[in-house]
């Protein structure tokens, strides 16, 4: 897969459903969001296939708010995880370009998350790429129980409020995070995604 891939699934809550039914859930969500792709290839424009950079803010990525800011004010402790762009304010367009631009937010409990961990989050918020660092698949499942992130592909599961650390299944790495700054009540990327995004077999990030 290369930089100009694109998919928007949509994302997937498996807490409580057999495996089957997860991967077969997200896997439809998937194939439906690839069906929808497509909307970056009307522009030319290279600012939607960039990476996310300071000062972008972040956009929805689907469902009855998508493509709205999102606030700080909008995220609860508690709530799932969801998926959204990086958005350049200048151009006021989404960084839509990339499938590898796809970033996971929640709200932790400040408290909850490892001080190390905690110079890239803004008040409990944390961004990191949507990307599972095994084979590309998108990170599109919350488990509620542990407040982990899982990739339906391959069952990756990653923690959170460790930096995204692999606490579960095949993936080499954890997910790179997205630094958040919160500037005159709007929440903002601080910097570039701290690792290399995507899989194994990625040579893009």
């Amino acid at each position: 897969m290369d930089g100009t891939d694109q998919a928007r699934p949509a994302p997937c809550e498996a807490e409580g459903m057999t495996r089957r039914a997860a991967l077969g859930g997200c896997a439809a969500a998937a194939v439906a969001g690839l069906s929808r792709a497509g909307r970056a290839d009307d522009t030319d424009d290279p600012a939607r296939a960039a990476r996310p950079q300071k000062g972008d803010l972040l956009v929805y990525f689907d469902g009855d708010h998508e493509g709205q800011v999102i606030k700080p004010a909008d995220l609860k402790a508690g709530d799932p995880s969801f998926m959204a762009w990086a958005y350049d304010p200048q151009k006021k367009v989404p960084r839509d370009g990339s499938r590898l631009n796809m970033v996971l937010v929640v709200r932790l409990d400040p408290a909850a998350i490892q001080p190390d961990e905690a110079s890239h989050a803004a008040d409990g918020i944390v961004a990191y790429s949507a990307i599972c660092t095994h084979q590309q698949c998108p990170v599109a499942e919350w488990l509620e129980e542990s407040k982990d992130f899982r990739c339906p592909c391959h069952q990756s599961v990653y923690d959170p409020r460790q930096g995204a650390k692999v606490v579960g299944g095949p993936a080499p790495r954890p997910l790179p995070a997205l630094p958040l700054v919160i500037e005159g009540g709007d929440l903002q990327v601080a910097g570039p995604f701290t690792a290399r995004v995507g899989g194994e077999k990625s040579g893009v990030g």
